[in-house]
């Protein structure tokens, strides 16, 4: 089973690496549109300096895997190895597409997106693009911050001065296009990897609660509660569970106490030991 989820995850990351690729060499470079951290600092070096991408991306990427390996979990860390070594191998490669036009808005539009869609593959994938992914992470982690979010932060810090050497115009198309990337992301893993955090009130709680566990294989947390009107004791059950478990989940409830209340709640940041996906 682990090494299922390895090979999944190595091979999801290195999808993601080709798509962030793409979206930096064939929309976001031959146009003149900057990026965020690291990314944009690999761009202001190939636009003022001519230095290699692929060069800029491996070296300082390297660094804050270091800083990694401190605050986040070493799966997580070496994924992001992995997925620096993808990118970094996808950006020496000849233009995939060779897209090349004046209306600079739709590169920066599809460029986002694109590295929106990157992004969430690679951390679905327990892994990051290293740069201010590794700090999204971090701030995610410890601040509850969304990594899109944390991450478009840190990356307005490099987009915003790069102003200096791409103009000011492409300065703003990189604005737009950070923007994009942050939202695509988030919409992304909130809609595959979110957790869900259902609160059910039934005075049949044993029987759905032996149902559930039965069924889904989830842990349940039984919750002391006292109804306010009655004074009478109505303890509650609490469970996490996917978007996909969920639409199952409550139909159960249903099926066993048509009465139920059950509450349902988007889970940003879970951490037990099946549920490591921090979002």
């Amino acid at each position: 089973m682990q090494e299922k989820a390895l090979f999944k995850n190595g091979l999801g990351i290195i999808i993601g690496a080709l798509i962030y690729a793409v979206a930096i060499n064939d929309f976001l470079i031959p146009h003149h549109i900057g990026e965020g951290g690291v990314t944009g600092l690999t761009a202001i070096g190939y636009y003022a300096l001519a230095i290699p991408p692929a060069a800029t991306n491996l070296v300082l990427n390297g660094l804050l895997v270091i800083v990694g390996f401190k605050y986040l979990e070493k799966q997580t860390i070496w994924y992001s190895v992995w997925a620096v070594l993808w990118i970094s191998i996808f950006l020496r490669l000849p233009h995939f597409i060779g897209y090349h036009t004046t209306q600079t808005i739709i590169p920066t539009i599809i460029g986002g997106v694109l590295m929106g869609v990157a992004m969430a593959i690679i951390i679905h994938c327990q892994g990051t693009i290293a740069g201010s992914t590794i700090l999204a992470k971090i701030a995610n982690r410890y601040l509850g911050i969304q990594n899109g979010s944390a991450m478009l932060f840190f990356d307005l810090i490099v987009a915003i001065p790069s102003g200096f050497i791409i103009g000011f115009q492409n300065m703003l198309l990189t604005i737009i296009e950070l923007y994009l990337s942050a939202v695509v992301l988030n919409k992304l893993l909130a809609k595959f990897g979110a957790k869900r955090a259902v609160t059910i009130i039934s005075d049949q709680y044993a029987t759905i609660a032996q149902t559930l566990s039965t069924q889904f294989h989830q842990g349940i947390t039984i919750i002391k509660a006292q109804g306010y009107y009655s004074q009478n004791d109505r303890p509650m059950l609490y469970v996490i569970c996917t978007a996909k478990q969920l639409a199952t989940l409550v139909p159960v409830v249903s099926t066993i106490d048509q009465q139920a209340l059950v509450a349902v709640e988007e889970v940003r940041s879970v951490q037990a030991e099946q549920l490591k996906q921090l979002l």
